[in-house]
């Protein structure tokens, strides 16, 4: 699978969240506007700066999910990246 123009495949990292030793879904956590990922496949014109491997910050409204054997990536552009960690 390979991303094209300024798209990037992503795959996202949850994190465990706890609060008083309860485990939090991601559903609750309402308030994070940013998910973190790690790059899969970058387009072409993706700047040299994010590299396939990067661990990632972006919103998490962007982009749209494609699923390839069982695993849900997400697609987003460039400009959604927040943080590169």
């Amino acid at each position: 699978m390979q991303a094209v123009s300024y798209y990037m495949i992503v795959k996202n990292i949850k994190e465990k969240k706890q609060i008083a030793g309860l485990d939090i879904s991601d559903s609750i956590d309402s308030e994070n506007r940013y998910l973190k990922g790690e790059i899969i496949s970058n387009g072409d014109l993706v700047p040299d700066v994010l590299k396939e491997g990067d661990i990632i910050y972006y919103d998490k409204h962007a982009g749209h999910s494609i699923t390839k054997d069982d695993i849900v990536y997400k697609v987003i552009r460039v400009n959604d990246v927040v943080i590169i960690e």
